[in-house]
């Protein structure tokens, strides 16, 4: 019997190595500078609030969540006066499949003949309370181009999972800065030094992250500003909670393609890392360094 929880594990972190590399890709980046925004500055989120076209920066910080909302403010302001949403998706879409061929050769021929299965997936799950994943489902699909659109499904499904995670966070009364200090469970604790880098990296400065230690002491999940293992426990059934609720629409997808995919990009994993190393340094991009 296929244990679907954890074959959703695998294509959830599949779906983390196809997506994540793009937040710091050059090509991309220069293209976003090119397009009038000062240095790409911002190009790490402006590819994904894109899809929302100009939202508010209330409305956008509510959906990104773990990212400061002043960041996410500062980021539309600058991107809108120099370009707009089309432009930005363009040149995402431009990227993704020399960006694949540059660290995976070959990978996008193994991805192109799964499309119609990921987008059976996608299409099975209904919207609600799935505002990234629905504004992401919405864009044109190319079906003379099938690398990008399987790469644009599988964007769908990973955008999924984490509206998932978010509507869970939410309900367990998680702020933005307790989400960071939480993640610290699942990462490698030597490889990030500190249980608080996950947080400051999303924009949290020293009096927001004493809080989010206070507010996690005082649901007994830290003890003297580090997770205790009851905090750790709790972030890790988290983990199994999203990909619990994420799991129904892989199985539309089917266990064939599913593992296809799995196995594809589980190849490169490495190599994905090692862009986003290069190209953004050690620890960024935390949910492909899961070890849990």
């Amino acid at each position: 019997m296929t244990d679907w929880l954890e074959l959703t594990r695998r294509a959830c972190l599949a779906g983390h190595d196809l997506v994540g590399w793009l937040m710091w890709d050059p090509g991309a980046i220069a293209q976003h500078a090119a397009n009038g925004v000062p240095n790409g500055t911002g190009w790490i989120v402006a590819w994904r609030l894109a899809a929302l076209d100009r939202i508010a920066p209330a409305a956008a910080s509510a959906m990104t969540y773990s990212m400061n909302a002043d960041m996410i403010a500062a980021v539309l302001d600058m991107t809108y006066n120099a370009t707009d949403p089309a432009a930005i998706t363009a040149t995402r879409n431009a990227s993704i499949e020399p960006g694949l061929e540059a660290i995976a050769p070959g990978l996008g021929e193994q991805l192109a003949p799964l499309a119609d299965d990921l987008w059976r997936g996608v299409d099975s799950v209904h919207f609600g309370a799935r505002p990234f994943f629905s504004a992401f489902r919405a864009e044109p699909r190319p079906a003379d181009q099938p690398v990008l659109s399987a790469w644009l499904a599988v964007n769908c499904m990973r955008e999924l999972r984490g509206d998932n995670h978010w509507v869970l966070c939410a309900a367990e009364n998680l702020d933005a800065v307790e989400v960071g200090l939480l993640h610290s469970a699942m990462v490698d604790p030597d490889e990030y030094e500190s249980e608080e880098w996950i947080a400051r990296s999303r924009g949290n400065d020293d009096a927001a992250i004493a809080a989010g230690w206070t507010r996690l002491r005082d649901k007994g999940l830290a003890t003297e500003g580090a997770l205790n293992e009851a905090g750790r426990t709790f972030r890790i059934e988290l983990e199994r909670r999203t990909d619990a609720l994420t799991a129904p629409a892989w199985r539309e997808v089917g266990e064939t393609s599913t593992r296809a995919l799995c196995d594809a990009v589980s190849a490169h994993h490495d190599a994905f890392v090692a862009r986003i190393d290069a190209t953004a340094g050690p620890k960024w991009m935390p949910a492909v360094r899961h070890t849990s």
